[in-house]
């Protein structure tokens, strides 16, 4: 830091406020645990991936420049990718390539630390204007990057220790106090942390003691060109579904959190009360083996065979946005029965294709979905309600109305709103970053003026 005189410290008190608002230049996006180059739903993995990729693209349209830092998992990756003009991947080299999973990680921080200081190392001063980092892994090497360059940290935590904890699924292990104690060193170390929702937000400053002035509520986006609704048939024939049948679609990862079992479960009661839908029912499990998960990855399929539903239920692997698009738009109805869910991009996601959706009633998805008009909210996880709420959907004037609700819903969700709110978070931690250092120089220039005076 440089030193100012008196007469230039007690100038500089005014500059903040006759300056234009400052814009990042550029931008270092931290993502550890999981890349943005991989598919989502299955792994890590998930809605996450979506929005760091669709962040940075937004924000590179902008003529601001994003670099995302992430863990290698193969040494045949490059070092350097681009996703898109103004948007690079840098695959961080920290630990084996292979066989670390999520909770091995922390062990690894301190050499992806390092490898991200140095790279800023090789670059010009001030080559990086902010960091965002997202899940607490991210934040803890965001901490010491915003300590080391001098720079404001902007922290987003898409799914939080504590709120897990509140509420897991039969069976599931709870997460470590390791990461609920990292969660609230990030929280006290970022100058601002995006929510996704006022709930998550609400849950910020409650279960973790957040400064309500550092929170700022920016809702995820969905990609309205890419999923948009179209020929429900034609989507059906290609995926090999008859034409007149019911479609219960589940996309995601396949853990007890997802609750993929809920939707099997609601599947067997309604052909319990009605056999004559098993000539036409389909149940589609979308996507991958993840977390507890992965423990016992055909359990699923097991507990489909011992409910008497196999030969009703699909299985199929994590799908692209062009096949997803299919999936939703052949879909009766998209399924998204979790314990617990930060916002919900599945939800958005099958709204735009014209496709309601039937959620729990929890953390971020009574935002995406509009109960009632979009889709119908389910409290709890009886299957008895599910099969309920499908019932009522499936009614043709019913399943009619709710797909327009959604259609209407999903298009307040754009990704351009998401990244212009974004990037008003960035500007406001700029501004007061920059306050913070002025203030602190001014500070600095007057007590050696003192001290001089004094010397007198």
């Amino acid at each position: 830091m440089v030193a100012l005189s008196v007469a230039e410290a007690k100038a500089r008190t005014g500059f903040l406020g006759r300056s234009r608002r400052p814009l990042p230049r550029r931008v270092a996006t931290l993502s550890v645990h999981t890349s943005p180059l991989e598919q989502p739903g299955t792994g890590d993995a998930g809605g996450m991936n979506v929005y760091v990729v669709e962040l940075a693209r937004r924000l590179a349209e902008m003529d601001i420049e994003v670099e995302i830092f992430t863990r290698s998992t193969s040494s045949d990756l490059p070092p350097l990718v681009e996703l898109t003009p103004g948007v690079l991947v840098r695959h961080v080299t920290a630990g084996p390539y292979e066989g670390l999973s999520k909770d091995d990680l922390p062990a690894q921080l301190c050499a992806f630390t390092s490898a991200v200081l140095r790279a800023e190392a090789m670059q010009e001063p001030g080559h990086y204007d902010l960091v965002h980092s997202h899940y607490w892994l991210s934040g803890q090497v965001g901490w010491l990057a915003k300590e080391r360059w001098g720079v404001p940290l902007v922290h987003s935590m898409h799914t939080m220790a504590r709120v897990k904890n509140l509420a897991l699924a039969h069976g599931d292990t709870p997460e470590p106090a390791a990461r609920e104690i990292g969660e609230a060193q990030v929280v006290e170390a970022a100058d601002r942390l995006i929510a996704s929702t006022a709930g998550e937000a609400r849950q910020l400053i409650d279960l973790y003691g957040a400064d309500p002035g550092r929170v700022r509520t920016v809702a995820p986006g969905v990609d309205l060109e890419v999923f948009r609704p179209g020929e429900a048939s034609a989507a059906r024939t290609r995926l090999g579904i008859p034409p007149h049948a019911l479609v219960l679609l589940f996309v995601g990862r396949i853990q007890p959190l997802k609750a993929p079992d809920i939707l099997l479960r609601a599947a067997a009661r309604l052909l319990e009360r009605d056999p004559s839908l098993r000539s036409r029912l389909v149940v589609a499990i979308v996507g991958g083996p993840s977390g507890s998960g992965l423990a016992q990855p055909e359990q699923l399929q097991r507990l489909a065979s011992a409910l008497g539903i196999a030969d009703v239920v699909r299985f199929e692997p994590p799908a692209a946005q062009q096949r997803l698009v299919e999936w939703y738009r052949a879909a009766t109805v998209t399924v998204v029965p979790s314990y617990s869910e930060s916002f919900g991009l599945v939800a958005l996601e099958s709204q735009a294709c014209g496709t309601p959706v039937i959620a729990a009633d929890v953390g971020g998805l009574p935002t995406a979905v509009s109960h009632g008009r979009s889709g119908l909210l389910v409290p709890g996880h009886d299957p008895e309600d599910y099969a309920d709420a499908v019932r009522r959907l499936a009614r043709p004037a019913a399943r009619a109305r709710f797909a327009r609700g959604a259609v209407e819903r999903a298009a307040h969700f754009g990704w351009a709103a998401t990244a212009a709110g974004v990037l008003q978070v960035y500007s406001d931690a700029m501004t007061e970053s920059r306050a913070e250092r002025s203030r602190a120089e001014v500070a600095m220039a007057l007590a050696s003026g003192e001290s001089y005076a004094a010397a007198q």
